[in-house]
């Protein structure tokens, strides 16, 4: 069901920007049609064209240059034999005007479309190759390059590639114009300067798990150097202490290799417009206690946002971290207990979980981030049985008040902010916080992980056929949840899923941890031992999870060789390498249908959203019940506690620290004077400070305070604590009814050292 790449270079444009696939058409690239071939071009190799230094219009070839030269020369010498002026003839301006139109055709409105007016969904093609000599070698400083299928791309370390897009992608890159959002990745995604329509544009993304929050099996041979290393808190202990191999800086290296601009522009390539970008809050900080490599990764994730925009791809920022761990897997920082929300520090960490929310919605939000970033995943998978339905639905309150404050209310204010549904399933989330602005329900279905006992086969045949029960499982199991909760909630993606339909693969489930599949994993850990039934059955499953899934992020783009073969042993989780070998399809667009072809159907979302869930009237006004519900923070009770434990003396932090803002990037070559990078704040009205702990006071264990005892006194002991008021502006719910104000002073001992804090918990940050 897949398309291949067609043979010409330049075919008719046969549909408008954004139009839904035709499956009755075979899969054309859109092309302008003063670009279609001749037929001698048509019928020639793929590769065999040149580009001009404008790489507009192929090169004049040498001999006609020759001839025309000769033919001036001649008629200069004899005048007397001169025939009639060719000016007098009809013929010479009936040619002279094709060739005007051509030029105006082939560079004025390109260079219109693309640098001056930013297209907006219109039908504007491209020719093969891009700005620049041909070559890939770079244009004049200050000019702008743009090009689609067939250009060559240049680097910043000097490596070229061609750009392979079958689909009408446009790349626009100006030195002096950096901010430029003017490119699209394919014909039916608009351009990032234009308005994404939900429930008419549909999310085609991949994850980039890996790059900034290492995790074992993606990165295998990582964590087989070290051995012990089992999360990116042990791998950062025993790589730290390895100078002699560099220490923590062997991660800047990973992240300047493992994901390049060649990825960002074969995922376009792919005929995706979205990635999720997985980060860690110590891109913004971390503390003393904690071993990650912090800040570091942060001038990359920028690098990766700028390739984003020159492909004209958006980004979902998905928040993979939280301070304390959000869920106890090795992809929260530290495998273990949570700590977020739950157990003695469950405050604490939350304060500084909100503040990193703060600081990084204040950096995309502004102009220069706001197209390429319009979406924010604010808290990656929190394990809500742990946690708590009633204290989890607290924080995204107070966390959606503070973002909007930020960013302002409505559509075209900051991105949309994404929140997992806590593995309690779709429906659970149904009418959650009614009237908030611009929230979405994200979901990430796996099989490999729901302790099923049947591993079914999935080399059953080709066709629909094809995939045994698992094509028809995907359908039935997550279609009609999706259809259902954008009826229910309102927007929703699903921000993780594979082909994983069992739980092999190296380090999968965790280093030292054995999978579940009932036979053996070997077969599943090399996909060049496939036959073409098993790649057959992949590949049908996978256009099921597709249609299903409808707005989705296959995780993961790329999963890293292990270190003892050389390849990848968890092939069902890479995108790249699905690609390569054909399970994966390579227009995302042939799922379409998928799931009706098999038999599966249900009532379906008519794609018709309320007005608030996208920004439109009536957005942040909260309904009464909600604000009751859950408008006062801190959440009661705290999960995880001793019985009989106190809240009050919970310990928390002082907003008196300075704010570790975000830094734009460095751009280079410097662009002109008149672009504004921005300073990395994009609300001059939100003043506060950040958290910190209370000075003289010692706290339980940040990342492991569950089973620690409680404090049973305030800090400092003597005489009571004075509260410290926090510089912090109140957070103002936009809700119908206020949250009632607590103000706590949360100062309190352990057992056997004192711990004060000082908090207006109105205003954590």
């Amino acid at each position: 069901m897949s398309s291949s790449r067609p043979d010409s270079l330049a075919d008719p444009f046969v549909a408008a920007l954004n139009t839904p696939l035709d499956l009755s058409q075979s899969l054309e690239p859109p092309r302008a049609s003063y670009l279609s071939p001749s037929s001698e071009t048509a019928v020639s190799p793929r590769d065999s064209y040149a580009d001009t230094p404008d790489n507009v219009s192929p090169l004049v070839p040498e001999n006609e240059k020759r001839d025309a030269i000769a033919y001036t020369q001649e008629s200069r010498e004899e005048p007397a034999l001169r025939r009639r002026s060719i000016l007098r003839r009809p013929l010479f301006w009936l040619i002279a005007f094709a060739a005007v139109t051509i030029v105006v055709l082939a560079i004025i409105l390109p260079v219109y479309f693309v640098v001056i007016k930013h297209p907006n969904n219109s039908t504007v093609g491209t020719s093969a190759g891009g700005s620049g000599d041909g070559n890939g070698n770079p244009p004049p400083p200050g000019t702008t390059t743009t090009g689609g299928n067939g250009s060559v791309i240049t680097t910043a370390d000097g490596t070229k590639f061609t750009y392979l897009n079958p689909f009408g992608g446009i790349w626009v890159d100006n030195p002096n114009d950096p901010f430029n959002n003017g490119a699209y990745p394919n014909s039916w995604t608009p351009p990032l300067n234009s308005s994404w329509t939900w429930g008419v544009d549909k999310v085609y993304g991949v994850n980039l798990g890996g790059l900034f929050v290492l995790e074992p099996f993606i990165t295998p041979a990582l964590y087989q150097k070290y051995p012990g290393s089992v999360d990116e808190w042990t791998l950062s202990t025993l790589m730290a202490a390895d100078t002699a191999s560099g220490g923590l800086q062997q991660l800047e290296t990973h992240y300047n290799t493992f994901i390049t601009e060649q990825d960002i522009a074969e995922i376009a390539g792919a005929g995706l417009n979205w990635i999720r970008l997985p980060i860690p809050f110590w891109a913004v900080e971390k503390w003393d206690f904690e071993p990650f490599l912090e800040k570091v990764c942060w001038p990359y994730i920028l690098r990766v946002l700028q390739w984003a925009r020159k492909y004209g791809i958006r980004v979902n920022l998905d928040l993979h971290t939280i301070p304390g761990s959000q869920n106890g897997y090795n992809h929260s920082g530290k495998s273990g207990s949570i700590n977020f929300l739950n157990g003695v520090m469950g405050l604490a960490n939350a304060q500084r979980a909100l503040d990193y929310i703060r600081i990084i919605t204040e950096f995309i939000s502004q102009p220069e981030w706001v197209d390429v970033v319009p979406m924010f995943s604010i808290v990656n998978e929190a394990l809500v049985s742990t946690i708590g339905t009633d204290q989890i639905i607290t924080f995204y309150l107070l966390a959606h008040d503070m973002i909007r404050n930020i960013t302002g209310y409505g559509e075209g204010h900051g991105p949309y902010i994404a929140i997992h549904d806590g593995f309690l399933g779709t429906a659970a989330w149904a009418d959650f916080l009614q009237g908030s602005d611009r929230i979405i329900l994200d979901t990430h279905p796996y099989f490999a992980f729901d302790s099923q006992s049947d591993w079914a086969p999935i080399a059953t045949g080709t066709g629909l056929s094809a995939g045994g029960i698992w094509p028809q499982q995907a359908c039935s199991a997550w279609g009609p949840g999706i259809n259902t909760s954008q009826a229910a909630f309102g927007v929703t993606i699903a921000g993780e899923f594979s082909d994983g339909y069992n739980d092999c693969g190296l380090y999968l489930t965790g280093v030292g941890n054995t999978d579940s599949y009932g036979t053996t994993c070997s077969l599943f850990l090399d996909a060049s031992q496939w036959n073409s039934s098993m790649i057959a059955g992949l590949n049908e499953f996978t256009l099921a999870s597709m249609d299903a899934l409808q707005n989705w992020f296959f995780w993961t783009w790329k999963v890293g060789n292990s270190s003892t073969t050389n390849s990848v042993q968890s092939p069902l989780w890479s995108y790249q390498l699905g690609l390569q070998y054909g399970w994966i399809p390579t227009d995302p667009r042939t799922a379409v249908g998928t799931c009706a072809a098999l038999g599966v159907t249900g009532p379906q979302f008519d794609g018709v959203y309320l007005p608030y869930q996208t920004g439109g009237p009536g957005a942040g006004t909260i309904v009464a019940a909600s604000v009751t519900s859950y408008g006062q923070y801190p959440p009661t009770p705290i999960n995880g506690l001793t019985a009989g434990a106190i809240q009050s003396l919970l310990p928390t932090y002082t907003s008196t620290s300075a704010v570790p803002t975000l830094p734009p990037p460095t751009l280079s070559p410097s662009p002109s004077p008149s672009v504004n990078a921005g300073n990395g704040w994009f609300d001059s009205g939100d003043t506060g400070l950040a958290p910190t702990q209370v000075q003289g006071c010692t706290y339980p264990n940040a990342w492991d305070a569950v089973s620690s005892p409680m404090p049973t006194a305030l800090c400092p002991s003597t005489g009571g604590a004075t509260p410290v008021t926090a510089t912090t502006p109140v957070i103002v719910t936009t809700s119908v009814i206020a949250p009632t104000p607590v103000t706590t002073t949360s100062t309190s001992v352990t057992t056997s050292t004192s711990v004060t804090t000082t908090s207006a918990t109105t205003s954590l940050v």
